[in-house]
C-alpha cells in the first residue's frame, strides 16, 4: 500500500470514529473513556491540535475541540455530559496521571 492511501485510509478511519463518538454515542462520557480506555474526545481533540501545530497552522485548545465536537465545547457539556460521582472523578485522577501526565497541569 502506497503512503497516500495509507493516509487516507487513516483519515477515514479518523472520520467514522469521530462520527460514532459524536453522532452516535453521545451517551459515552469521557471520564468513563478516560478511565477505561486512557484517551477521551478531548484527547482526540488535543492530538488534532497538535498535528494543526506541527505543521504550522496555528490553533488553540477551544478552536481544536470545537473542530472535533463540531460545536463549542460548553455547548457540548452542556447538552451530553453528565455529572460523575467521586469514585469515578478518583478513577480520572489515576487515568489522567498514568496516560497524559500530571493533572495538576
Amino acid at each position: 500500500m502506497d503512503d497516500q492511501t495509507r493516509t487516507e485510509i487513516e483519515a477515514a478511519a479518523f472520520r467514522a470514529l469521530r462520527e460514532h463518538l459524536m453522532e452516535k454515542r453521545t451517551d459515552v462520557q469521557n471520564i468513563d473513556m478516560m478511565n477505561l480506555a486512557g484517551f477521551c474526545r478531548n484527547c482526540l481533540s488535543r492530538w488534532y491540535q497538535e498535528a494543526a501545530n506541527e505543521r504550522g497552522i496555528e490553533m488553540s485548545k477551544e478552536e481544536a475541540r470545537e473542530a472535533f465536537y463540531g460545536m463549542p465545547y460548553s455547548e457540548w457539556k452542556e447538552k451530553y455530559q453528565t455529572e460523575a460521582g467521586a469514585e469515578k472523578q478518583a478513577d480520572f485522577q489515576k487515568a489522567f496521571a498514568e496516560n497524559v501526565g500530571n493533572p495538576e497541569n
